[in-house]
């Protein structure tokens, strides 16, 4: 498969040749304590030492000013806290920039905890810095100012040798983020008038995990790292000399071919832009024209969302500038800083070009952004051409929700649910007045109809597997009613100017196969075009008034039982990030694809008093609505709950939904943690299910049996996870 055309160099950089030949003899040959003194020490000191010199000359100060770092987080964090803390004696304001990288507003919003006063400056349209602000904002207690040097989002540069200037005036430390200029512009400390500046190695070819701090002679920081006397004893810890190799080479590449590669990514950029104004109107350019980092390139597409427009350019690398969920746009705080319309910053993308960056890539990239913002605008159509088949598309990449957990926060549909009027119809059997997932209206005294509804977007790649998974979810609010399902609706978003037909036939024959499987048909539905595939299904089903099961009458002396492993909606997020390998992505599969349909069966057979099944809000979020609407509180051994295969691995490498975040966050306030649980843990019990199982609330003295019962007639391993314990107000204890 051919790679896409890397156009996201602020992010980060390849290591150059040169800095890894500079680095493989510290994998092969010197491998020291630079800390000792016999030859072995002597080789790897040398070799810092070098690096440091490396460093100091491309910053143009003293090579004792050169600290070495972990990188630029660790720089900014020691640069900020280390001048704060050591000079509260004299005051505690901070003056700093509402569009500082994280690693700066983080370490802010911390210092602020501990006491200090920091101030945030605005910027101007071009995101840039007016120095009489700053100048307004100092007080006598102002110790330090902290801004960045270059954005990394717009790129926009900072006087900073006008703040620097007028700090010195003033006696305030004067510290910069040079992360994102090192390299592509000149980056030196004195014509700049800094005391402390940081440095990223990644951001200039240089490997990941170290960076350095200049700290000008003089300035005293308070250590954030104690233990020996490493870097003349302001940072301890053994070097990390084969990235310190390799940053000092790094930094003399960069200081030696900075014309060479400032004009190369300054052409390239350039050239970028003015191919895209060709052909697009009403794009926007973010950051100032010509104050600038040379290789660029912030803009906005008005009327498209970055994301979905990030899905389509599969053939590029960059940078969205904004995320649009569902209840919310979630638009960087540097454009929300610089004032940027949401019209126009929702469809913001950043290019940012490297020194390798060719005019052949340029164009290939600019023909692949026209082509897709063309087709994403209002009335456009698939290409004719188009010819793409559903065993080439992978739907996960046309969306940026993932099934359940694409719903809207519990937190906002709580607000939304409690403004809901009241239900006065008799008939009603089951509405608003709980948190059930389905509707239940009385026809007469032996039946009653059971409604529901489930939309949402893909989970696995394949169409037709979609189709079968969304029905298969939609089903199981029926089942959980205690009801039988009768009859089913469509309900259809699509992108028919992004995905061919035959996708949307596929996603309807899998939703057709599973429905036959319930034994119902699909009667007709509605359809809507929109710029994510999404489907599900209105099912209506029938039960007997008497019959119908709640998540609101669970009794002290209940066990829980779970029918189903949980972990679907991290094992789709790792599906569509390409982390899951085939056999943990044909078991989350098989899970989501089986109906609920026998364990309800099976289930109609005992006393069961409460059950829902588990799907967007996660378990413990479902609990949390058995718990509170029946007025008990519960126990749940986690070492009982079933998780599939290699869910704790791929949530450890960050393969988590929004949606299960969100459903922790919602759920704390009700939640006892054990102090074993591990955070890790605990978001798996959260994470949001795609069709998952039934969790049951039936007498302890049935659960056995109906656990048997259910493996031997149908496979299915239902698992006693918990009890309920009290009457009380849903308190959960995780232990």
């Amino acid at each position: 498969m051919e790679k896409p055309v890397y156009l996201d160099y602020n992010a980060t950089t390849p290591i150059d040749p040169e800095v890894r030949q500079a680095m493989q003899p510290f994998l092969d040959q010197y491998f020291g304590n630079p800390s000792s003194s016999h030859i072995y020490g002597v080789q790897t000191r040398q070799a810092i030492e070098d690096a440091r010199i490396q460093i100091a000359q491309l910053l143009n100060c003293f090579p004792d000013e050169v600290i070495f770092t972990s990188g630029g987080t660790e720089a900014n964090n020691w640069a900020l806290k280390g001048a704060a803390f050591q000079n509260r004696k004299k005051g505690n304001h901070i003056i700093t920039s509402q569009i500082e990288h994280p690693a700066v507003t983080e370490v802010c919003i911390y210092l602020q905890e501990q006491g200090f006063s920091v101030t945030w400056l605005p910027v101007d349209e071009f995101g840039r810095i007016d120095v009489k602000d700053v100048a307004q904002a100092i007080t006598p207690s102002t110790i330090l100012i902290s801004i960045m040097h270059a954005n990394n989002e717009t790129g926009t540069i900072q006087p900073i040798e006008e703040i620097g200037a007028l700090a010195r005036s003033r006696g305030i430390l004067f510290h910069s983020d040079a992360a994102q200029s090192a390299g592509k512009i000149s980056v030196d400390v004195k014509g700049l008038n800094v005391d402390l500046l940081s440095l990223a190695g990644h951001k200039f070819y240089a490997p990941k995990g170290v960076g350095a701090l200049y700290v000008k002679r003089g300035v005293q920081l308070e250590k954030l790292m104690h233990g020996a006397n490493h870097e003349q004893n302001l940072r301890a810890g053994t070097e990390n000399i084969l990235e310190i190799a390799g940053l000092g080479k790094a930094a003399e590449i960069a200081l030696r071919d900075i014309e060479k590669n400032t004009g190369q990514m300054r052409k390239t950029r350039d050239h970028l832009y003015n191919l895209l104004l060709d052909e697009l109107s009403g794009i926007k350019l973010n950051g100032h024209p010509e104050l600038r980092l040379p290789n660029t390139l912030n803009i906005s597409f008005p009327g498209m969302e970055a994301n979905i427009l990030l899905d389509e350019l599969a053939g590029i690398a960059a940078s969205a500038g904004a995320a649009c969920h569902s209840d919310s746009v979630n638009i960087s705080p540097v454009l929300l800083a610089m004032k940027i319309p949401e019209e126009y910053a929702k469809g913001t993308l950043r290019f940012s070009t490297g020194k390798s960056t060719t005019i052949t890539e340029i164009h290939t990239a600019a023909r692949l952004v026209i082509d897709a913002v063309k087709r994403l605008q209002p009335g456009a159509e698939l290409p004719a051409e188009e010819t793409m088949v559903s065993g080439q598309i992978k739907l996960t990449r046309y969306t940026q929700g993932l099934g359940c957990a694409c719903k809207i926060r519990p937190q906002f549909l709580e607000r939304l649910l409690r403004d809901m009027p009241p239900v006065t119809d008799k008939n009603v059997l089951v509405g608003t007045n709980t948190s059930d997932d389905a509707a239940v209206y009385r026809i007469s005294d032996e039946m009653a109809l059971v409604q529901t509804v489930d939309f949402f977007t893909p989970v696995v790649d394949d169409p037709y597997s979609f189709g079968a998974i969304a029905a298969a979810n939609a089903l199981s609010d029926i089942y959980a009613m205690g009801a039988k399902p009768l009859f089913a609706l469509n309900i259809v978003g699509f992108p028919t100017n992004r995905l061919p037909e035959q996708v949307l036939k596929n996603i309807l024959r899998g939703a057709t196969d599973k429905a036959a499987e319930a034994g119902i048909s699909i009667l007709g539905g509605h359809t809507v075009e929109d710029p994510e595939p999404k489907f599900g299904m209105v099912v209506t089903g029938m039960v007997h008034p008497a019959k119908i099961l709640t998540n609101c009458n669970a009794k002290p002396g209940d066990v829980l039982v779970l029918t189903k492993p949980i972990g679907t909606g991290i094992i789709s997020t790792a599906i569509k990030r390409n982390m899951a390998d085939e056999t943990i992505a044909l078991a989350a599969l098989e899970v989501m694809m089986a109906l609920n349909a026998n364990a309800a069966a099976i289930m109609e057979q005992f006393s069961v008093n409460a059950c829902t099944d588990i799907t967007g809000f996660g378990l413990l979020g479902h609990l949390n609505e058995m718990t509170a609407g029946s007025g008990v509180s519960c126990i749940i051994k986690s070492e009982n709950v079933p998780v599939l295969k290699g869910v704790y691995e791929l949530a450890m490498a960050g393969a988590i939904p929004g949606g299960s975040r969100n459903n922790l966050d919602f759920v704390q306030p009700h939640i006892e943690w054990a102090p074993t649980i591990s955070a890790i843990m605990k978001v798996i019990l959260c994470d949001a299910q795609t069709s998952g199982g039934l969790l049951i609330s039936l007498p302890a003295n049935e659960a056995g049996e109906y656990i048997a019962r259910t493996l031997a007639e149908y496979g299915i391993r239902a698992q006693i996870i918990g009890e309920i314990i009290e009457p009380g107000l849903g308190r959960i204890i995780v232990v």
